[in-house]
């Protein structure tokens, strides 16, 4: 390696028992990184140990932090300084916190590829309840979301949901017992019509529709959608554009973001803050508002519309 490559960090965050070991022993065994040095930074001591010999075969070291604090005072500067890694791998203990590991000095070289955040099936709803704040940190944060150990039980759809209500650029597999993978989309039921004239989406039903269209785009392509909203701006937005959208709750009380669509008007436009409700054609383009490929409304008509019971929209199994 050339003294000014850069050095990928792969974060692999999790609770307990979540399967982090597993990930990262068939990472350092892919023939994608051959011949590069790794080191693992292993945050914690799961039931499962890295095996020394594997590890070994493989051109990876091991370094154990047994504490968040091991990681301050130019922690990460002295292990890179010590192993000159080309790659590395951190194991991070989730009840540390992921902005403890980004507030810490990183190595000039070292540069963030990839967080996967890995979540048990088994204890999703429990850790949910009694350990939100922990357990939502990784998948809030994460490029790719793991959940492993789904029975046939698991309610992949809600849970889908939920994720893509924290981190909607995330993205979301399920792995069965089986070994066999899948995205969960096939289990969610749409709870409106879509084979009406006008698919009318009630209020209740705006973060369906929102979180649907992320990963289904092209199934609303060419149809007409009824829905209540509110003009927003957004700085960027090509002229005779607006953002289209609501708040949304996507974990807690003191999580509240704005969600919503780019809108393309040819007339008048509604005043930012308005409560509008909007008949839109549906088309899919790339839009500022993605930086990518999405969902972009096209106004037919608006009118003026009374503010939802609620106005906040929830991403919760139902």
């Amino acid at each position: 390696m050339q003294n000014d490559a850069l050095v990928p960090v792969y974060v692999i965050c999790g609770f307990l028992e979540s399967g982090k070991t597993e990930l990262i022993t068939n990472m350092i065994e892919s023939d994608t990184f051959e011949d590069e040095k790794t080191l693992v930074i292993c945050c914690e001591e799961g039931e499962k140990e890295y095996d020394e010999e594997l590890l070994k075969e493989h051109g990876a070291v091991l370094a154990m932090l047994e504490e968040p604090e091991d990681m301050e005072n130019d922690g990460l500067v002295k292990l890179d300084k010590k192993y000159r890694p080309e790659r590395v791998i951190i194991e991070y203990n989730s009840t540390w916190m992921l902005d403890h590991l980004f507030s810490q000095r990183i190595p000039d070289k070292w540069t963030l590829a990839q967080l996967v955040a890995l979540i048990d099936a088994t204890t999703f709803d429990n850790y949910m309840t009694n350990m939100r704040t922990f357990m939502t940190d990784g998948p809030m944060n994460a490029d790719l979301i793991i959940i492993n150990r789904c029975t046939p039980e698991f309610n992949k759809s809600a849970v889908r949901r939920q994720l893509r209500g924290m981190n909607p650029q995330a993205s979301i597999m399920f792995e069965n017992p089986d070994g066999t993978t899948e995205d969960g989309v096939s289990d969610e039921d749409l709870p409106y019509d879509m084979k009406a004239d006008v698919i009318r989406i009630e209020d209740d039903q705006f973060g369906t529709f929102y979180l649907d269209s992320l990963d289904h785009a092209d199934r609303y392509v060419g149809k007409t959608v009824r829905i209540k909203g509110q003009c927003c701006p957004f700085e960027g937005l090509p002229e005779g554009q607006y953002v289209f959208g609501r708040n949304a709750m996507t974990c807690c009380a003191n999580d509240i973001r704005g969600i919503g669509f780019a809108c393309k008007h040819t007339d008048r436009k509604p005043s930012y803050g308005q409560w509008i409700e909007l008949t839109a054609k549906c088309e899919k383009e790339y839009s500022v508002l993605y930086e990518s490929e999405g969902l972009v409304l096209r106004q037919l008509k608006f009118k003026e519309a009374s503010a939802p019971k609620d106005e906040l929209v929830y991403f919760t199994n139902p």
